[in-house]
C-alpha cells in the first residue's frame, strides 16, 4: 500500500523513514496510524536492522493537528482515544526490536518531541528547537511526554520545560541529556546513518534485540501506570473551559485568556 504521510528509503540495512505531512509535518490521526503501520512492518523486515526517523522539509514534527483538537472539544471519550493513539505510536517506536534514531532536522514540538523521546537515540541539527507547549492550550503533553521526559532528564527539568512551555535549543537539549549528538543540518543525515551502522555492523541482531529489550523494559517497567494517568488527565482537560479557550485562541491567532482557578 502506498504511503501518504511517509517516505521510505533503505541502504545497507538502515531504513530512513521521513515524515511528509506539509507544511509542518503535524501528527493527524491518519498520519499517526500510518506511522504505526510503518514501524509495525519494519519490525519484521529482514532488510531493516536499524531505523532513522526524520522529517521532510523544515520541520521534524511540529506537533499534533490542532484542527483535530477543535473537533473533539468537550468530548472526553474522543480525546482519550486521541491520546491513546499517540501513546500507542510512541510505545510502538520504543518497543521496536531494532535501534531507532531520531534525526531531528527542525522544530520538534508537542507530539513531535514526544515521538522523538520514544526513539532509542536522538541526534539534532544545531538550529533545531524542542518543546512541549501544550499548557498554552489548557492541556498537557499526552503522547508520553510527562513520563519519558522526566525519566530521560529528571522530574524538575521536565516540570520546568513543560510548565514554562519554553522552546529548548538543540545545544540546551544536549546538555540536559535529551539529545545525544548535535551537528549541522548538512551533517545530520550522514551522522545518523553512520551512527545506525555503528550500532549494527558486526553484531548479532539477536543480541541487539535482546539488549534493547533489557534496557527499554527495565527502564519503563512502571511507565504504563503513568501513561494511563497522563491520557486520562488529557481527556478530562478537553472538557474544560480553559482547553476551549486555549485551542480557539491558537486557531484565531490571539493570546488565550485562561480562567484562573
Amino acid at each position: 500500500m502506498e504511503n501518504t504521510f511517509t517516505a521510505i528509503s533503505k541502504s545497507n540495512f538502515v531504513t530512513i523513514v521521513e515524515v511528509d505531512n506539509p507544511p509542518a509535518n503535524t501528527l493527524s490521526s491518519a498520519s499517526i496510524a500510518e506511522l504505526r503501520s510503518v514501524f509495525h512492518t519494519l519490525a519484521t523486515d529482514e532488510a531493516t536492522r536499524a531505523i532513522i526517523l526524520t522529517g521532510l522539509g523544515r520541520f521534524f514534527i511540529a506537533g499534533a493537528d490542532i484542527k483535530e483538537f477543535v473537533a473533539v472539544l468537550g468530548n472526553e471519550a474522543e480525546a482519550l482515544a486521541m491520546a491513546t493513539a499517540g501513546q500507542a505510536l510512541c510505545d510502538e517506536i520504543e518497543a521496536m526490536n531494532k535501534p531507532v534514531i531520531a534525526a531531528i532536522n527542525g522544530p520538534a514540538l508537542g507530539g513531535g518531541l514526544e515521538v522523538a523521546l520514544g526513539c532509542h537515540y536522538r541526534i539534532a541539527a544545531d538550529h533545531a528547537i524542542l518543546g512541549l507547549p501544550e499548557l498554552k492550550l489548557g492541556l498537557l503533553p499526552a503522547f508520553g511526554g510527562t513520563q519519558r521526559l522526566s525519566r530521560i532528564t529528571n522530574p524538575a527539568i521536565a516540570l520546568e520545560i513543560i510548565l514554562t512551555s519554553k522552546q529548548v535549543t538543540s545545544k540546551e537539549a544536549y546538555e540536559l541529556g535529551i539529545i545525544q549528538k548535535v551537528v549541522t543540518s548538512e551533517e545530520l543525515l550522514t551522522t545518523a546513518i553512520k551512527t545506525a551502522e555503528s550500532f549494527i555492523e558486526g553484531k548479532s541482531m539477536t543480541s541487539i534485540t535482546r539488549t534493547i529489550e533489557c534496557i527499554m523494559q527495565g527502564y519503563q517497567e512502571d511507565v504504563q501506570l503513568g501513561l494511563k494517568r497522563e491520557r486520562h488527565r488529557f481527556a478530562e482537560l478537553f472538557n474544560t473551559k480553559d482547553a476551549k479557550e486555549g485551542i480557539h485562541a491558537f486557531v484565531e491567532k490571539r493570546k488565550p485568556k485562561f480562567i484562573q482557578s
